[in-house]
């Protein structure tokens, strides 16, 4: 993979990855037929799970504010070559409209930095990803700032900007996202990729799903061997890795087919059982504040969970449509368009924000396929299987991920903290960690 050459012996276009988390953008991109050379991600238990996923991706596991095109291309080892996309979704702590430029403004400085990194590197093509509140009312200001900011660059920016639903995009998921595409100069600029008519179904991500709870060992473990999976509907199969266009255009892994993964079990009370239960499929249910699925309809918006300076909480997981339980991080990554040999953090808390945090990766292949067709590039399938990393990357906090890549933890402790560290703390995550899921932005919700 790191020598980017598809099946025939071509050369494959380069993205780099910025805000990676997980990895659902560089998936998504890796899908439509570029190699992802290198993904920076803050968080260390997202750069380990990145790099088991990713293995021959170059994993920068710090601050984009403290990184540069030159180190970027240094860490991928593409010397001079030409970077074809730079992509990610620059988190910012509430698009703050003080001052003249909102752009200027401290807390926006994250974006100021993805602005930086294309006009250092010189992709032919960028991609922006960010919250729908971005388009509302007086946000709008700053998203004009941010085009123009783009343009002075000499990156043209699509102007018929929009905000895409995943929903819309083959992914059983109501989720909003805009999406900003811009071109170098002199390049033409893609158009937005056509929707899908048909959307799939809660049920056709999930029923051929072993049920967690008749696994016993799920209560200690995230993942079992079994053969208890039941057929695959149209969505499901390429999900499961069967079918002839499983992998698209991204690199195939060497994987276990009959293993359940990241499906650790959740205690339920009986009381909490029988709220569930009683719930109707597409309500919430008013205790809890739980959605139940429809299993002919759409997830809502999967979200991050509450950062470790507001205790930590697991993502508000929705129910499931045929059991009184909260789905598993597998069925909520079903949910959001990932396929089962992708790999999440064995800690329920760390694996749903993973995935709340995430781009689709089928939005992300659809977005990425107008670039492909774009550039002029006809993609190829590689022939070559890749290993998939340690599984131990998939076990580590963020202390021994930070140990693990040989850098200060810079998340936090979740005890002990003081008054102050505690509200940096707040500052750092919801930032880095939280700003992909539903939330508030300067009241919009995005």
């Amino acid at each position: 993979m790191g020598e980017n050459v598809g099946g025939g012996g071509m050369a494959r276009p380069i993205g780099i990855d910025l805000f990676s988390g997980a990895g659902g953008m560089s998936l998504g991109f890796e899908q439509a037929g570029f190699d992802v050379v290198a993904a920076v991600e803050i968080d260390p238990v997202h750069a380990a799970v990145h790099k088991f996923n990713f293995p021959d991706c170059a994993v920068i596991p710090r601050s984009v504010t403290d990184v540069s095109g030159e180190d970027i291309r240094a860490e991928a080892g593409i010397g001079d070559q030409t970077v074809d996309v730079v992509f990610g979704g620059a988190p910012c702590q509430g698009f703050s409209l003080i001052g003249q430029r909102a752009l200027d403004d401290p807390r926006n400085a994250l974006v100021k930095d993805f602005v930086r990194l294309v006009r250092e590197l010189e992709p032919n093509y960028f991609v922006f990803e960010n919250v729908k509140g971005l388009t509302v009312g007086k946000h709008r200001k700053f998203l004009f700032e941010l085009i123009e900011e783009f343009e002075e660059i000499g990156y043209p920016v699509q102007r018929d900007w929009r905000v895409l639903n995943a929903a819309d995009y083959g992914v059983p998921q109501d989720r909003q996202r805009l999406i900003l595409m811009g071109a170098k100069k002199g390049r033409s600029l893609p158009d937005y990729p056509k929707a899908i008519a048909e959307r799939p179904t809660c049920q056709d991500a999930l029923a051929d799903l072993p049920n967690a709870e008749e696994f016993e060992r799920l209560r200690n473990s995230d993942s079992i061997k079994t053969a208890a999976f039941g057929k695959p509907s149209v969505y499901a199969e390429p999900l499961r890795g069967l079918g002839n266009d499983a992998w698209a255009y991204g690199h195939p892994r060497n994987w276990d087919p009959k293993k359940l993964t990241s499906s650790a079990r959740t205690e339920h009370t009986e009381i909490s059982r029988r709220r569930f239960r009683e719930t109707e499929q597409g309500r919430v249910e008013p205790i809890s504040r739980l959605f139940k699925l429809p299993a002919d309809g759409v997830s809502n918006t999967l979200r991050a969970g509450t950062d470790s300076a507001r205790g930590a909480f697991t993502s508000p997981r929705p129910i499931h449509y045929a059991f009184d339980r909260c789905v598993t991080v597998r069925e909520m990554a079903r949910l959001h368009g990932f396929p089962d040999w992708f790999r999440f953090n064995v800690t329920k808390w760390h694996g749903a924000r993973q995935i709340g945090n995430s781009v689709p990766p089928p939005l992300a292949r659809a977005v990425a396929s107008v670039v492909i067709a774009a550039l002029g590039v006809r993609p190829t399938r590689p022939t070559e299987t890749v290993d998939l990393g340690d599984e131990k990357l998939l076990s580590m906090g963020n202390t021994e991920a930070a140990s693990y890549f040989d850098i200060q933890n810079p998340i936090g402790r979740r005890d002990k903290k003081s008054g102050a560290r505690k509200r940096k703390q707040e500052e750092i995550e919801a930032s880095y960690a939280l700003h992909r899921g539903t939330q508030l932005v300067d009241g919009v919700a995005s």
